[in-house]
């Protein structure tokens, strides 16, 4: 599966989400093929998953039952302008991510950005190997979630680089802080290092569903829109 396309006239497509396959994905995730139509194929499939699963963005409804689900946020909130900040190894291992960090790093962050943050030291999130000693991403916590708020950007993704299940002291008010402000969240984020630019047109729309709290989304870039250029 091709993640980076040339689209011509100088721009450049890199899908950023995570291909999800049933044989071996951990999360909830079967397909049900059946044929509808008798001698004349109508497949049709039957699809069983989480709403957490693979690339998703997480709503506001995820913590809390008055909060917005999917349907009641703004469409907008899922496209726009997009600022990846690497921190690479700037900020030591296991290290919180504090606003001192993201004041040096985040200069090119806009009100109203999706902002994606991730480092040099790479786990894929969600497995047995989280928060073991092979374990080196960076930490969000309150201080972390209060620079986004501070700064009005509309949703916050991550890398590889970055844990998002290290701790519920650390992984709690992270969220709670920036989902009440309806600042949403794209997890599970792949092929960053595909990325040619820091500053980029993003979507990543999900699935229009009243009452889910997260959907799986197709995330991608498109770099070289002059609208959605770091100028």
């Amino acid at each position: 599966m091709d993640v980076v396309y040339d689209m011509g006239n100088g721009l450049r497509l890199v899908d950023l989400s995570k291909l999800v396959d049933p044989a071996t994905e951990t999360r909830r995730c079967k397909l049900d093929r059946f044929n509808t139509g008798g001698p004349i194929p109508d497949f049709h499939t039957n699809v069983d998953i989480m709403t957490h699963l693979g690339t998703h963005a997480e709503c506001p409804y995820h913590h809390n039952d008055d909060w917005p689900d999917v349907t009641h946020v703004p469409l907008t909130t899922f496209l726009g302008r997009a600022v990846y900040v690497n921190f690479h190894s700037t900020v030591e291992k296991r290290g919180h991510i504090l606003a001192a960090d993201l004041d040096r790093e985040g200069k090119k962050i806009r009100e109203g950005d999706i902002v994606i943050i991730d480092s040099d030291y790479k786990l894929n999130p969600f497995t047995k190997d989280t928060n073991t000693d092979k374990d080196q991403r960076l930490l969000v916590n309150a201080e972390t979630a209060n620079w986004f708020k501070d700064h009005k950007v509309k949703a916050v993704g991550f890398g590889d680089g970055v844990s998002i299940e290290n701790s519920n002291e650390d992984v709690k008010p992270f969220h709670d802080i920036l989902l009440a402000e309806n600042i949403i969240f794209i997890e599970v984020l792949k092929n960053l290092e595909q990325l040619q630019k820091d500053v980029f047109f993003m979507s990543f729309s999900p699935l229009p569903i009243v009452g889910l709290d997260s959907s799986p989304v197709h995330a991608y870039a498109i770099e070289g829109l002059k609208e959605f250029s770091e100028d």
